[in-house]
């Protein structure tokens, strides 16, 4: 899919995860386990009301923004967080990516629709661990 499908005046890290599901929706015939990609909406802004019930709900901060619930190359899943070009992960980003890790998770950071698709890829279909973005650890 052209970097043009992103929404036009879309917060950049927005944008780049909007692609993204785009093309997984694109691929989900072809790759049957993308149906159980997600984003968790975990962050934005709330009203501090919504806020204490959504942590009354159970609501964990520093949860990653994208989970495959599908094992391979011996882990679990695959947790992504999308950033911007300079954003930088909050210490409960961190924090919860490491703890996953620890538990046999893949973590990764990535910072475009390309990156985020590699990282999937491989991570699905690949002989060998993904590439693409960052580990977080």
């Amino acid at each position: 899919m052209a970097r043009s499908r992103i929404v036009p005046g879309a917060h950049l890290e927005e944008g780049e995860q909007i692609a993204f599901f785009q093309w997984v929706r694109l691929q989900q015939n072809v790759w049957p386990e993308l149906r159980l990609i997600h984003h968790i909406p975990n962050g934005g802004h709330r009203t501090k009301t919504t806020a204490m019930r959504m942590k009354a709900m159970g609501v964990l901060p520093g949860v990653l923004d994208i989970f495959l619930p599908v094992p391979r190359h011996g882990w679990h899943g695959l947790y992504i967080e999308m950033k911007s070009k300079d954003g930088k992960l909050t210490e409960a980003q961190e924090s919860f990516g490491s703890a996953v890790a620890n538990q046999g998770y893949a973590v990764f950071l990535c910072r475009t629709f390309e990156q985020a698709k590699s990282v999937v890829a491989r991570y699905l279909f690949g002989d060998t661990p993904p590439e693409g973005g960052e580990w977080v650890h």
